[in-house]
């Protein structure tokens, strides 16, 4: 498979961790830092320090989980970058699941007004979303990304050996995204997912994903349109992984999270924009052959609203949405009441799985 060019920058594929050694010798950096979480220093880095050869780097680890994708931990990272003598002509490789390229892609963007950056994302997650485009991010006070930049990594290395090491939860969590782009872009994808599991996902169709997303991101890098359509299932499903992770001693996944979204905004899209009923269920009934079901309860609906109006994505205090006319095909800049909010959240809670749709 070849690189995908995207921006200002390409995702490799074949030999990606031979070609991440090959950038750095040629790049002539002054430092090399690895930002890493204690389980991809243990199960990912023996594999990027084989590739790397002879090469030095100082290590950087901090604790994982999106919890803490925050303040605190940046400071952390700049800490150590102050302290190990980091410059500008300076690399940060950040190998991890998304809230490692997030973070350290955010950290690397604002140290000493930005050092350059690479992504090796190693879950499923960070391959088809967290490392493509440009967006760095870390949460604050319960809203997801909320302080961020648009920063491009130099290059994004992306090795589905690592996919080997996660467990069918983490699997499932990156799954979503894959169907996401499935149901904004290519209804031909959304066909093929329907009849396989997360764990029989291939190369060509994480490399079909990322190129769905990167044909997206280079229309509209800023995201001041049609990069909007990513959003799908994420205001609704982004207020559930925030107050998921505040009241349960379990959270939710990411992916766990946006499917949930997913099923409340095709709601929402049939209700506002077109889709059609025979596809809303369609769409549900493949979300809930892969996702548990979750109990939503009915009094955490308002404190579920409070979050989405924090939402980034918003405009003029109105909640805005990207919703589906049809599978493969999804619009933007669509707002929706709470009143509607909340139907979507009773129809996710309430709805009944077609008995003959199992696989």
């Amino acid at each position: 498979m070849k690189p995908i060019k995207s921006i200002s920058y390409s995702v490799f594929f074949e030999n990606s961790l031979q070609e991440l050694s090959k950038f750095l010798s040629e790049s002539k950096y002054s430092k090399v830092f690895v930002l890493v979480d204690s389980n991809t220093e243990i199960h990912c880095l023996p594999l990027l320090q084989e590739a790397l050869g002879d090469l030095e780097f100082d290590l950087i680890e901090v604790t994982p989980g999106e919890e803490n994708k925050n303040i605190d931990f940046c400071i952390g990272i700049w800490r150590m970058l102050l302290d190990f003598g980091a410059d500008r002509n300076s690399i940060l490789i950040n190998l991890g699941g998304g809230v490692i390229t997030d973070m350290g892609g955010f950290a690397a963007s604002t140290f000493k007004r930005g050092i350059d950056f690479v992504q090796v994302p190693t879950t499923l997650l960070s391959q088809v979303d967290a490392s493509i485009g440009g967006k760095t991010g870390i949460d604050m006070e319960n809203v997801k990304n909320i302080i961020g930049t648009f920063t491009q990594p130099k290059a994004v290395f992306i090795n589905t050996g690592f996919l080997s090491t996660l467990d069918q939860r983490e699997l499932r969590s990156g799954y979503a995204e894959v169907i996401k782009h499935g149901l904004i872009y290519d209804i031909a994808l959304f066909e093929k997912l329907k009849t396989i599991k997360p764990a029989e996902l291939s190369p060509e169709i994480i490399y079909r994903s990322v190129e769905i997303k990167n044909k997206v991101v280079i229309s509209d890098p800023f995201e001041k349109g049609l990069r909007k359509i990513l959003n799908f299932g994420h205001t609704i499903g982004h207020a559930v992984e925030s107050y998921s992770l505040q009241h349960d001693k379990k959270p939710l996944l990411h992916g766990e999270a946006i499917a949930i979204g997913f099923i409340c905004e095709a709601y929402l899209s049939a209700k506002k924009n077109g889709l059609q009923k025979t596809e809303l269920r369609e769409i549900v009934d493949t979300l809930r052959n892969v996702y548990p079901a979750y109990k939503v309860k009915k009094n955490s609906y308002s404190d579920l609203l409070e979050i989405m109006k924090n939402d980034k994505k918003n405009t003029s205090g109105k909640i805005s949405f990207s919703l589906l006319s049809t599978i493969g095909k999804c619009d933007f800049d669509i707002f929706c009441t709470e009143e509607e909010i909340f139907e979507s959240l009773e129809f996710y809670t309430t709805y009944e799985i077609t008995p003959q749709s199992g696989k």
